[in-house]
């Protein structure tokens, strides 16, 4: 059936190899872009989150996604290596599943880059609000509130998304100069909290109620805290604007993950030790828990550099979203409209639309929520990445490839089985709006796509 036709490695590296984007990133700059959309909604965020759910155990939450997404990371680093293309995941499924499935994909990611986005804008406005505070600046709560809490939306939030859009949209290059000084800061702050908050853990904290759901609480958790291991699919989709992406994206994306799960599991600890656990369903936990134990200055300053940092975040999600719809969109699978490219070398109509898009929802809909749907994606995503990895390796067994994945198939399965694991964390209310954008997303490929297709 044509819905199921396929792209060859052949095609995509012709097409990749044209570089209509311009290569400008290198190693290190892969590593501050992927850490930076990590640990910006994973610590600075979720952390509390999901503390509050599994208690101290949370960093056995951390540990179960980290395992998972790491050996889906060294699939990454091989197929990114292999196929240097900025579609991602979706262009692996073009590859091994089809032409309707990497439509969906495509859908997918691109949504959840744009809700992960949304989720880390929106906690950002909570440590800015707290920083204002600090000055003796109130913020009136109608600016700062959703609508179904008496407000009009998350102001702030909207406002700051809008003016990343703008920073993207004026190229590659000064996007990676702010991104890569929003990430130094950001580095700053963590080690900063981490330094001054050790002197006030207390261990009954941990062993009183070290798991308070069992199991339970550590799985949810673990879905939670999935949503903060994003940052290495962001470094796969700058594929083409990289500098000798063979070389330059495994690397990356394997030094990015050693770093995050270290700065997780230190900041978890020193966050479930200062505080009992029920204290930490905050969206600005690490400020809020200094507070409590009276180091407001130090408080002021995690603030600050959290309101920088966690910039760092929508920047690098809204620039992956943006890429796989720029690709979606050479394949004939969306308006080649979204292909065309301003003056900075960008693609300015589809930069501006995901910036408006990523605005209403961050100051319209509540941060779990939004967290939940985007993990529903991602965890049927990397599941789709570990089985490429063992289609491609049989049927391109001598593409070049920069990295090899180990222990083939047999880790690929064993990443497969843990993200199915990871679902069990997922609400039945989340299943029914993650279908619904299935159902809109294949409307639009019967409706448009399978009709513009290049491939057809």
């Amino acid at each position: 059936m044509q819905i199921f036709r396929k792209k060859s490695l052949e095609r995509i590296l012709g097409e990749s190899g044209k570089k209509t984007l311009k290569p400008t990133m290198r190693t290190i700059d892969l590593i501050l872009l992927g850490v930076g959309s990590v640990i910006g909604s994973g610590i600075l965020v979720l952390t509390g989150e999901a503390s509050s759910k599994a208690g101290p155990s949370v960093i056995f939450s951390f540990l179960i996604a980290g395992l998972a997404c790491g050996l889906t990371a060294l699939c990454y680093a091989e197929l990114s290596s292999a196929i240097p293309s900025s579609g991602s995941v979706y262009t692996y499924s073009y590859m091994t599943l089809g032409e309707i499935v990497a439509h969906s994909m495509g859908w997918l990611l691109g949504g959840s880059y744009i809700i992960a986005g949304a989720a880390i804008a929106n906690g950002w406005s909570s440590y800015f609000k707290n920083l204002l505070q600090g000055f003796g600046v109130a913020t009136p709560k109608e600016f700062t509130s959703l609508p179904s809490e008496g407000g009009y939306g998350n102001i702030l939030a909207i406002t700051v998304v809008l003016l990343i859009m703008i920073v993207l949209f004026k190229g590659t290059s000064s996007s990676k100069f702010v991104n890569n000084f929003m990430v130094i800061i950001k580095i700053c702050v963590i080690i900063l909290f981490v330094l001054v908050g050790i002197f006030y853990v207390k261990p009954t904290n941990w062993t009183d109620s070290f798991a308070p759901q069992g199991l339970s609480g550590v799985m949810v958790g673990a879905t939670t805290v999935f949503f903060a291991y994003l940052g290495f699919d962001t470094i796969s989709t700058s594929a083409e604007e990289t500098i000798n992406p063979q070389r330059s994206l495994p690397r990356a994306i394997i030094i990015t993950l050693f770093i995050c799960t270290a700065f997780y599991i230190t900041v978890c600890l020193v966050l479930t030790g200062m505080v009992p656990y029920y204290q930490l369903g905050k969206g600005d936990a690490l400020a809020y828990v200094l507070e409590v134990v009276g180091q407001d200055r130090v408080a002021g300053i995690v603030s600050l550099g959290a309101v920088i940092g966690l910039l760092a975040g929508p920047l690098a999600t809204m620039f992956a979203s943006i890429r796989i719809l720029f690709t979606m969109s050479r394949d004939g699978l969306l308006p080649k409209s979204l292909t065309r490219l301003n003056k900075n070398g960008v693609p300015g109509s589809t930069t501006i639309g995901v910036g408006i898009l990523m605005a209403l929802l961050t100051g319209f809909l509540p941060l779990g929520q939004l967290a939940d749907l985007a993990n529903v994606s991602w965890i049927i995503a990397f599941a789709l990445v570990s089985y490429s990895t063992i289609v491609i390796r049989k049927e391109y067994p001598n593409a070049s490839r920069g990295f090899t994945m180990p222990g083939m198939p047999f880790l690929p399965i064993l990443s497969i089985l843990l993200f199915l694991v990871l679902l069990y964390g997922i609400q039945l209310s989340t299943w029914i709006i993650f279908g619904c954008w299935i159902l809109v997303g294949l409307v639009i490929y019967f409706g448009y796509s399978m009709k513009h297709s290049i491939e057809k």
